[in-house]
């Protein structure tokens, strides 16, 4: 498939660097050699269009009998992305599914009502050095998808759109941009793109979605004839007709948006709401452990520990 050259705007120059609204320096957290860096939610921004939540995980590299465990824990309110560069984590979840996650697939897990799922690089994986690099995301849910049936969607690479020419090879892998639409189904409108761009490329964001961010994994870009390091997450104006360039070394960057919600969400731990007394709710069922009977089940297959929910 052949870039469409009609899509590529002027890059903006001058005053037009206004066009950024926000930029969002990530958080770094070290969790014992592995370390997460958060750029959403940010003090300038909860969300970007559904996105509410998001980690690039590492890069990092694990020894023989190293790894990740992340235990059985709860969601509401939320669908998790989850989208590797390198390595394999095994997801289960309270559905019944066991699947290895693999670079270049996406995986969308919709929590709605109540879902429980454990995230590990176990088994084989711990009999010799293996790397890890990725991006985990939360989508937001409209307010009548809060209390839906949860479900699990995985989608391997070759299903999901590419575009390439000019310098540019664009993964699509939630929404629709750039003419094309990605085959996993998301509750509200979204964009999100896997960019790789050669150096002086310039990649126009898509116009069809309200709220527009990229977040530079590496290389760097420029918008406005202003440099920006990887590790940024750039939030731009609604409405305006931009497009970022890569630097002398190329860029790898993500495109996330999409439609805003209805109103902002209350977060806590790992639960998504629109209202505090959801919250509540849900850190009562959770606590009161009633893994047979109640709102939250464990995995099959990971149900001998669980991450209990925090004091406060």
């Amino acid at each position: 498939m052949s870039w469409n050259p009609l899509l590529d705007p002027t890059v903006p120059i001058g005053n037009a660097v206004d066009a950024i609204e926000t930029v969002i320096v990530p958080r770094a957290r070290d969790l014992g050699g592995f370390e997460v860096r958060r750029a959403l939610p940010s003090v300038a921004r909860q969300m970007v269009g559904p996105f509410i939540f998001f980690d690039q995980m590492g890069p990092a590299e694990f020894l023989t009998g190293q790894g990740i465990d992340v235990r059985p824990h709860p969601h509401i309110g939320l669908a998790t992305v989850t989208y590797l560069m390198k390595g394999r984590m095994h997801h289960r979840d309270s559905l019944g599914t066991d699947q290895w996650i693999t670079p270049g697939e996406v995986n969308l897990m919709t929590a709605g009502h109540g879902i429980t799922h454990s995230e590990r690089t176990d088994g084989p994986m711990r009999t010799a050095p293996h790397a890890m690099f990725g991006l985990q995301t939360w989508l937001a849910l409209p307010l009548d998808q809060e209390d839906r049936a949860p479900g699990f969607h995985n989608a391997p690479e070759a299903a999901l759109p590419l575009l390439e020419g000019e310098g540019k090879t664009v993964r699509l892998i939630l929404g629709s941009a750039w003419g094309e639409t990605a085959p996993v189904p998301t509750a509200s409108e979204t964009v999100y793109a896997d960019a790789t761009l050669a150096p002086g490329a310039s990649l126009p964001l898509p116009d069809n979605h309200e709220d527009r961010g990229v977040y530079i994994l590496s290389g760097s870009v420029t918008s406005g004839g202003v440099p920006y390091e990887a590790g940024r997450m750039l939030v731009f104006r609604p409405g305006d007709a931009v497009a970022v360039t890569a630097g002398g070394q190329g860029a790898r960057l993500m495109v996330l948006g999409g439609a805003t919600m209805e109103g902002p969400r209350h977060i806590w731990w790992n639960f998504v709401a629109s209202s505090k007394e959801r919250i509540e709710a849900a850190k009562e069922a959770w606590r009161a452990g009633d893994w047979a009977h109640g709102r939250f089940h464990l995995p099959p297959g990971d149900a001998a520990e669980f991450i209990p929910a925090p004091e406060r």
